[in-house]
This record gives structure tokens, C-alpha cells and sequence, in this order.
């Protein structure tokens, strides 16, 4: 069967980038998480002396200058500098120079959960050291929800639809969805979208440690983040961005770009439950599920990887998988599960984002990322969930799942691209 989504006008992906504590471009991150490698460590950005949480997923070596001049990047709270980053490695891949000819075609839409939480902290303390007198004029337009496609766009030159979403924890992937469904109802033909967060701060830090969502140990920063294991504690908070440049197929055949994967659904549910416990059965998760396979014109046996959301929580793990189950049936038990996050942490706002990119970066390789730290089965969590190693895999459909507080579910189709797909 060829999954192909209904309406006519297709999107395709074209470039790539991003910001991570595994690696500060695409390639670097991809050849960790594929060794496994943990990008959890120590936290060095602040003074963790009173804090009961005392590792993180830093950008470890990430510096603004590389990517923009002291200006901007003073102008720029750290999420979005993370933006603008990677979005310049995906427009260099994608090949797409924006120009006065083709400005108006290229819109921006990157989310963030806490947005510009890094120069809030800061601003505050400003604040309450020397008076209000003394607060940046900027304070506003740098820390809210807008401001990563807001200077991406003033940054770029890019000139069609422009604006921020927030979705919690799946933010990124509502914003790859609706970045999607703008350039299928002919609304732009380029979109530079995806997500971006800086959570790593002490408000981030001890807020989530205060709701008991945090992994504590601290003796064991690589091992803290374990998916689907029985020992799991909570998630690793880490920071990053990922950026895709999605395309229409029309204006991508037309300047010649090769296409790196095709987007063929997305769909979105709420649960409508909790501040931030989601359904223990994941009803709605399976129904969002559900939906992305029918919108892709697939059937629950074409699917054939998931990159799951699974942070290592106790609750949202076994939800997960519950929903999976409910979704797939009997196919379940035969779909590949990774858990990416057991290398890159949780990236809130990022993290649907980045994992897009790890699940084009799995069907052009055709290989299954693993899910690391995974000692103890949990008899809750029994699916294959590519446990410790990577391993080949032919892959042709996968989705990508992205669950966040507030009961929001948010899942994209992606296949494979490979020649003749035009045609398809």
C-alpha cells in the first residue's frame, strides 16, 4: 500500500537543524543518539547548591556568537538564539536562500513552553537589585511566546505567515502540524517551523522538581533518563531547539530540492482532564494516534516505528503504551518503540521538534535509535522498545508522538522518501 495524504497539495521536508545537548548540529546529535551516548550531565549554568535536582541536558558548548553578531544576540533571550541557530542549519541544507523574489512565499512558526523564561529570571533580579528603572526596554518582546519566529523571520527575511504556539511538552510537533496544514491550504509554500526551549534555569528547574517530575539522580546523570524501564524516577529537563524547513512538492521539484521525507498527517487531541496527569488509559492519545493513521491514508499495519514521546515518567510512560495498544491492536506488540529522550533528556517545547528530525533521520537511514538505560522490565511498558542498541530496519511509515501538561496529544506521520515518490 502507498500511504498518501488526501489533499493534493503535498509537503515534504527539506532541511534540518538543531541545538542539543547531544550534539549542536544535525549530524553530531544523530551519530550520539545512535551510539547512545547521553548528553546528560552536571548542570553548570547556575549554582545548584540548594537545589534537590542537580543534573540537565545543556547545550553544552552552544555559543550565540557562532551563529549571530553581540548585538543580536544580546537582543535575543537564550531560546531564541537556539532558534536562529537552527534554523540557519536547516536553510543550508535545504538549499532555499530567501530573497525579495521569494520572501513573501516563506512563512515562520516556532513554539516554546516557557519561551523567555532565561531572561525573565534574569530581568526579575535586575529588577529587584536596582529598581524598575533599570529593566531592558526589550524585556516584553524577548520573552514571549512570538519571539523565536519573530527574529527568525526578522533574521531571515522570511515574510509569510508568522507567529508562536505553545502546547507544553508537545509544542514543537503542534507547530511542524500546523506549519504543515498552512502550506496545504496554499497559505505559504515554505514554512521554517519547529521548536525551541531554555528551561534550564533555577525557576525551571525548581518548579518541575516542586510537581515531583523530575529524575534526582544526581549521582548518575547518563542513567537518569530511562524510558519504559521500572526504575524510571521522572524526566531529565534539557534545552535545545529543532528546526525543519517544510516545503510544498510543487516548489520544491521546482528549484530542484530533493526532498528528505514527506509529512502525510498530523492530529492533534485533548484530554480535558488534569493540569498535568494525562488519561492512565490514553484514550485520547490513542485516538489522536488513531486519527494521524487515517488522515495518512495508512492502515494501523503500515506503520512501522515510532519515536515516542516517553520521558521516563512513571504515569506517562505506561499512558504511552496504553495507548499505542488501543491504537494499534494486535500490531502493537510488532512496532519498534524508541525513546529518544533517554539520551537528550526532556526539551519541553523542543521536543516534538527534535524528534521529527530523529524520526526523517531513522527513515532515511533506515535504522531504529535505541532507547538506552533500559535494565529492569516493566511489565506495564511491554512493547519493543528498541532496548540499549541501535538496529537496522526497514522503514517506510513512522509517527512521531508528543504528549505534554494540560493533556494536549500531538501526533505527525512522516514516510520515507525514495525515488518515484513524486509520482505516488
Amino acid at each position: 500500500m502507498q500511504p498518501v495524504p488526501s489533499p493534493a497539495r503535498r509537503v515534504v521536508v527539506t532541511g534540518l537543524g538543531l541545538i542539543s545537548p547531544v550534539g549542536l548540529t544535525v549530524e553530531e546529535a544523530w551519530r550520539n543518539v545512535l551510539a547512545g551516548c547521553s548528553g546528560i550531565r552536571t548542570i553548570t549554568l547556575f549554582d545548584t547548591e540548594k537545589f534537590r535536582v542537580k543534573i540537565a541536558g545543556e547545550a553544552w558548548g552552544f555559543d550565540p556568537l557562532n551563529y549571530m553578531g553581540p548585538k543580536e544576540a544580546r537582543r535575543a533571550d537564550r531560546n531564541v538564539q537556539f532558534a536562529i541557530a537552527a534554523a540557519q542549519e536547516a536553510l543550508g541544507q535545504a538549499r532555499l536562500n530567501i530573497e525579495a523574489s521569494n520572501a513573501n512565499e516563506v512563512g515562520v512558526l516556532i513554539g516554546s513552553g516557557a519561551a523567555g523564561i532565561h531572561t525573565y529570571t534574569a530581568q526579575q533580579k535586575v529588577m529587584d537589585v536596582h529598581g524598575p528603572s533599570r529593566l531592558s526596554p526589550l524585556l516584553i518582546p524577548m520573552i514571549t511566546v512570538d519571539a523565536a519566529s519573530v527574529q527568525v523571520s526578522i533574521f531571515t527575511g522570511a515574510r509569510g505567515p508568522n507567529f508562536g504556539v505553545a502546547a507544553a511538552c508537545s509544542t514543537g510537533a503542534v507547530a511542524i502540524g500546523e506549519a504543515f496544514e498552512i502550506i496545504r491550504r496554499g497559505d505559504a509554500e515554505v514554512m521554517i517551523t519547529g521548536g525551541t526551549e531554555a528551561a534550564v534555569t533555577p525557576l525551571g528547574i525548581a518548579g518541575f522538581d516542586q510537581m515531583n517530575a523530575l529524575s534526582r539522580r544526581n549521582d548518575d546523570p547518563t542513567g537518569a533518563s530511562r524510558p519504559f524501564d521500572k526504575t524510571r524516577d521522572g524526566f531529565v529537563l534539557s534545552e535545545g531547539a529543532g528546526v525543519l524547513v517544510l516545503e510544498s512538492l510543487a516548489h520544491a521539484r521546482a528549484r530542484g530540492a530533493e526532498p528528505l521525507a514527506e509529512v502525510l498527517a498530523y492530529a492533534n487531541t485533548s484530554d480535558a482532564l488534569h493540569f498535568t496527569n494525562p488519561d492512565p488509559e490514553g484514550q485520547q492519545a490513542a485516538r489522536a494516534i488513531s486519527h494521524v493513521i487515517r488522515k495518512a491514508g495508512c492502515r494501523p499495519e503500515d506503520v512501522d516505528h515510532i519515536n515516542a514521546h516517553a520521558a521516563s515518567t512513571p504515569l506517562g510512560d505506561v499512558f504511552e503504551v496504553r495507548a499505542i495498544k488501543h491504537a494499534l491492536g494486535k500490531h502493537a506488540a510488532r512496532v519498534p518503540v524508541s525513546a529518544t529522550k533517554s539520551v537528550t533528556g526532556h526539551m519541553l517545547g523542543a521536543a516534538g521538534a527534535v524528534e521529527a528530525i530523529f524520526t526523517i533521520l531513522s527513515l532515511r537511514d533506515q535504522v531504529l535509535p535505541p532507547t538506552i538505560n533500559y535494565r529492569t522490565p516493566d511489565p506495564e511498558c511491554d512493547l519493543d522498545c528498541v532496548p540499549n542498541t541501535a538496529r537496522p530496519a526497514q522503514l517506510r511509515v513512522a509517527l512521531t508522538t508528543a504528549f505534554g501538561f494540560g493533556g494536549h496529544n500531538t501526533v505527525l506521520a512522516l514516510r520515507r522518501w525514495e525515488p518515484g515518490d513524486e509520482a505516488a
